[in-house]
């Protein structure tokens, strides 16, 4: 295909976007208003004045209502008018799962973490963090298998915990992925640099803009506006991009791992624990984020060919391999140089330089650009799935859920955060954008683990106001208890106040166990050991959030203001009319 052929299909596709939202009224085409501002609310000056006088009737309304498990599955989704296409396999999602979690992490926070937490260590802490994000991924898998829609824990949450907890986190969502994207294609710019033995901010524009926003990164613009349009052309063409690019990565770290064992030294393990086991915890809450980014496989629970096979065999699959391939790489890195001398930004590259491989930098190069890449067009993927069901729900304008009849992709939804993200990554500093995306994932996990006690405790109609009461109390009392071990561990070096809070949580999941019998098993591929398993998971993210400093919880603050805001004047009613629409109960 041409160049000229390439840019008339592209115009195509995005002016075919750009036109989705089109009805025909008596054979004039004009902007339809149900795309943009849906609903009886929306109708006049009049309609949206009774709405807002109702705001305290509908939030209540909308705080107590589910979704129907089978309506989200099937009604809501015939909003995007089009049908996605099921063209993946387990296959597809198990390399869609190394594509996308695979990339900047393993490479920066290694060396960062061995050298001032953990020492040789780190690869205990790799272990842990590894154990923890399983809690997640089978909570995760459970309700993809059984909730098959691109929403993911959207979906889920309005399904279990209703709309108003969908909706916050919903804005949590889109704040973690047009932050999460803006943070790799930083990184890709970085690494290019270092690839062409520049210093990360040499092909970044100085300005005099304040310090964390004075680094403009046009490059970090281009590459995330191509990483998504691959994901607008096809996700099959995106799968297949990330088969050849996940499979290059996949020999230059296994390049890095023999290498390593071969060239390493087994006094640079001693000592193992110099900085002892709360350094490795430490170390634990840091590289915990490196395993992010998984969950792109539940987005395209839509797209694929069997859910009930395939889902969980892609990520339960993939996140059992990276997790054993982060700990070879982090013990290939300790055992080729002590951890005192590690450099804590390029530790593989000067690592590799201190055995006589100076060459070798450039492959770690390489293999960091291209791990990266491939977490680019993953993260592409997920952000257009996930703005388009949320737009299904009519939270945010309808015209962002459309997918198109010619590419069977949401392209309004996958364009948009494209351009959110590379605004975002034009202007903003790494350091600013790193622990707000920690936040926002840590809490969605968190809430996911919620809402798998809720499923499997509480059935609408069945349980008593008893047992709904007693559940509602433990699940309180887990999560203050996982509150109280995180604020303990971010402002004491003591042991005693984990006396209280770890026993507390021990005793109300136990209770949990005891005095709340499940009131129904999963259907198809079930988490083990409930409610121990999602009350662990818990914990620990809880936990976790608690390594993460004040600012950051500010602009985290700052953030969920404007998002219920937002949700008063505009989501609250789009989406109570929309779910009585569809005549949910």
């Amino acid at each position: 295909m041409s160049k000229g052929e390439v840019k008339s299909e592209i115009v195509s596709l995005l002016d075919g976007g750009l036109t989705e939202g089109i009805d025909a009224v008596d054979g004039v085409k004009s902007a339809g208003k149900k795309y943009f501002l849906p609903g009886e609310s929306f109708k006049s000056w009049t309609n949206y004045g009774k709405a807002l006088w109702q705001t305290p009737q509908r939030f209540k309304d909308r705080a107590l209502s589910r979704a129907d498990e089978m309506k989200e599955v099937g009604d809501i989704r015939k909003r995007s008018e089009n049908e996605m296409r099921r063209t993946l396999n387990w296959w597809d999602l198990t390399w869609f799962g190394f594509g996308a979690v695979i990339g900047t992490g393993i490479f920066v926070l290694t060396g960062q973490e061995a050298h001032k937490d953990a020492g040789p260590a780190i690869v205990l802490s790799y272990a842990l963090s590894g154990f923890s994000i399983m809690l997640s991924v089978f909570c995760f898998t459970e309700f993809a298998v059984e909730i098959p829609v691109a929403g993911g824990p959207f979906a889920y949450f309005r399904v279990e915990l209703g709309d108003l907890a969908a909706f916050i986190a919903a804005g949590n969502i889109i704040l973690e992925l047009v932050v999460g994207g803006a943070m790799v294609a930083r990184s890709w710019t970085s690494y290019f640099a270092t690839l062409l033995n520049h210093s990360p901010d040499d092909f970044r524009i100085h300005t005099n803009l304040p310090s964390d926003f004075n680094l403009l990164d046009p490059i970090a613009v281009v590459v995330t506006l191509l990483a998504s349009l691959t994901a607008i052309v096809s996700t099959r063409l995106t799968s297949q991009l990330n088969w050849i690019s996940t499979a290059l990565n996949t020999i230059i770290i296994l390049f890095i791992i023999i290498a390593g064992f071969i060239k390493g030294n087994l006094s640079n393990l001693t000592p193992f624990l110099p900085y002892g086991v709360k350094g490795v915890l430490r170390a634990t809450a840091v590289v915990y984020f490196a395993y992010g980014g998984f969950d792109v496989i539940a987005t395209v629970a839509e797209e694929t060919k069997n859910p009930s096979r395939d889902i969980p065999l892609g990520l339960l699959g993939s996140m059992s391999g990276i997790t054993v391939i982060y700990c070879l790489m982090a013990l290939a890195l300790v055992l080729m140089q002590s951890y005192i001398d590690l450099d804590v930004n390029a530790a593989y590259s000067l690592a590799f330089q201190s055995i006589g491989w100076k060459w070798a930098k450039y492959v770690v190069a390489l293999g960091s650009l291209k791990g990266i890449t491939t977490v680019l067009m993953m993260g592409a993927v997920k952000r257009g799935r996930y703005l388009m069901h949320i737009a299904r729900t009519h939270m945010i304008p309808p015209w962002f859920g459309l997918v198109s009849e010619k590419t069977g992709t949401p392209i309004n939804g996958t364009a948009f955060m494209a351009i959110a993200s590379a605004s975002v990554a034009f202007f903003s500093r790494l350091d600013v954008l790193s622990n707000l995306r920690a936040i926002s994932s840590l809490f969605i996990y968190a809430l996911l683990s919620v809402a798998l006690l809720v499923r499997r405790h509480y059935l609408r109609g069945k349980t008593s106001a008893s047992r709904a009461f007693l559940l509602t109390t433990f699940i309180v009392v887990i999560i203050c208890s996982s509150i109280g071990t995180s604020v303990y561990w971010a402002l004491s070096s003591g042991l005693i106040g984990y006396y209280i809070t770890v026993p507390v949580w021990f005793l109300a999941t136990a209770g949990l166990a005891l005095f709340v019998p499940q009131s129904r098993e999963a259907k198809l591929w079930g988490v083990p050991m409930v409610p121990w398993v999602p009350s662990l998971s818990i914990f620990i993210n809880v936990f976790l959030m608690g390594s993460l400093d004040y600012e950051s919880f500010v602009r985290f603050g700052v953030c969920t203001i404007v998002m219920l805001v937002y949700y008063a004047f505009f989501g609250l009613h789009a989406s109570f009319d929309a779910f009585h629409s569809v005549g949910d109960t």
